[in-house]
């Protein structure tokens, strides 16, 4: 069994630049499953940061717009970009024609599409204006709160109910492995909706059930799609959540 240090540890070294040794022996797909169920845990600790860091923007003179596209860009250096990678992947690899074959081999390619750049612009422009929304009204737990969502949405969409599409990568370590842990961070994350709006407290588990629903069809989607799910997906997932989260915190 992978102890909760060494998944907390995994899930650092691979889904951030922190500067965490890397393992000496090559992980498991035990190991993988461990490290995914940790994730939101790197989700609370990156949304703290870029939380901090937008009160700490709000306080010079900097539009909040500019501000907002500063946090999406630290955010992308942090993870190495490889979410918005998985986007824009997934992205032209559900917008071409084919079986799923055919939408693998796009996926794998690497170049970004037509489909690609453009969900890509619209992922970008809709965090960057959420997150300048909410830096404007200084809602930094709602901030923080969407980008942790966004790593719950990426062990929901690694149930045990979907498969990898393929036996090597990333996806083949960790799709398919959350069972248990997918439930409890569902049902944390909706509670936790609770608090980040104490006037309307109702409001938070609503958007938070929402979004997770269109994580799961999502998932379910592309599993019929590319005939199973790779780690571009849960890259997509991830950003999909965060968008909507803040589409939903600002309507």
């Amino acid at each position: 069994m992978t102890s909760p240090l060494r998944a907390a540890w995994l899930a650092t070294s691979w889904l951030t630049v922190v500067p965490v040794p890397q393992p000496k022996s090559a992980p498991t797909r035990r190991d993988g499953g461990a490290a995914l169920a940790a994730t939101p845990v790197v989700g609370i600790a990156l949304g703290a940061v870029l939380a901090a860091l937008a009160y700490g923007l709000s306080r010079t003179d900097l539009p909040t717009l500019m501000i907002g596209l500063l946090l999406v860009t630290i955010a992308a250096a942090l993870t190495r970009g490889m979410h918005l990678d998985g986007l824009a992947d997934t992205a032209d690899g559900l917008g071409c024609f084919g079986p799923p074959e055919r939408a693998q081999q796009v996926m794998r390619e690497g170049s970004v599409g037509p489909f690609g750049a453009a969900t890509l612009v619209l992922a970008i422009a809709i965090q960057a204006t959420g997150f300048a929304a909410l830096t404007d009204h200084g809602h930094w737990l709602q901030l923080g709160y969407a980008v942790a969502i966004g790593r719950v949405a990426a062990v929901l969409t690694a149930r045990s109910s979907l498969k990898p599409f393929s036996d090597n990568g990333f996806g083949a370590l960790v799709i398919g492995t959350q069972r248990v842990s997918a439930i409890l961070w569902v049902v944390a994350a909706i509670a936790a909706g609770a608090v980040i709006d104490l006037d309307q407290p109702w409001r938070g588990p609503v958007i938070t059930a929402v979004v997770l629903a269109i994580v799961w069809a999502f998932g379910a989607h592309c599993a019929r799609r590319f005939g199973g799910l790779s780690g571009d997906t849960l890259g997509a997932s991830i950003e999909i959540a965060t968008a909507a989260t803040l589409f939903g915190l600002l309507a």
